[in-house]
């Protein structure tokens, strides 16, 4: 009876002393870098590229975040000088200094157009029945404008969405062809003993948890982009419509 119970007590002591071992050696950044670096080729080149998907997102996102804050900022300081001043020259002159808005953008087409219009009326041979033509002119000189604006918003955000719809399966290919590996290890050895089956194991989920980290982020930023892209679009549909209707009732007699 004494021989079990110190058997049993030096059992539990040995459990113990492992399992404080364990908490002490494992779960830490060096641990993952080590595991990361004991992966196969395979794996190591399916985080890299993953690696690349996340820093490129990174990068898209805080440039697109800058460019549609700033031309959200223009755009409202802008439509402040629209509907204040009176005069389409002063309002062309503030739309030069605010390039970044898609709104002056706009209307700078728009002015243009408008005062070719206004040049090529001047000739005793132009006739009223070619107004409607003219307003058709600006209209489509609006539509080109607000076409390029919105393209250039919406430029480097389907990089998002790829990242958003493919990074969990690359990170999901990683860690199927890792565990594949891990597999034929084990089977070569003739060993199957907890340690080994984790540590094949746990190489091959890195790739999967990589790849989730690249996906979750782009998926966000790529939702937040759409969203203040439509905004905008929206805001220059509008301002299209008010633009025409201030040509139609002021410009062209």
């Amino acid at each position: 009876m004494n021989t079990l119970t110190v058997y049993l007590s030096h059992l539990i002591a040995a459990n113990v002393q492992e399992v404080q071992l364990a908490s002490t050696k494992g779960g830490t950044l060096s641990d993952l870098m080590r595991l990361v670096y004991e992966a196969s080729v395979i794996v190591q080149l399916v985080i890299v590229l993953l690696i690349i998907f996340i820093l490129v997102c990174a990068f898209i996102i805080a440039y697109k975040y800058l460019q549609i804050k700033r031309a959200q900022s223009q755009t409202n300081r802008f439509l402040e000088t629209f509907w204040e001043s009176k005069r389409l020259d002063e309002i062309y002159r503030v739309a030069e200094e605010l390039e970044r808005s898609p709104i002056s953008q706009l209307f700078k087409a728009g002015y243009i157009e408008l005062s070719k219009l206004k040049g090529a009326q001047k000739d005793e041979t132009a006739a009223d029945e070619t107004h409607v033509g003219d307003i058709g002119n600006v209209e489509r000189a609006l539509r080109r404008a607000s076409t390029a604006e919105i393209t250039h918003l919406e430029s480097l955000v389907p990089f998002l969405a790829t990242t958003g719809s493919t990074a969990p399966f690359v990170g999901l290919f990683g860690t199927v062809i890792g565990i594949m590996i891990s597999f034929m290890q084990i089977s070569a050895s003739g060993s199957a003993g907890m340690d080994v089956v984790s540590q094949g194991i746990s190489e091959a989920l890195i790739a999967t948890a990589i790849g989730l980290m690249a996906a979750i982020p782009a998926v966000i930023a790529y939702n937040y982009f759409l969203r203040r892209i439509h905004v905008l679009s929206s805001e220059m549909e509008n301002f299209s419509s008010d633009f025409l209707n201030i040509v139609k009732r002021h410009f062209l007699k």
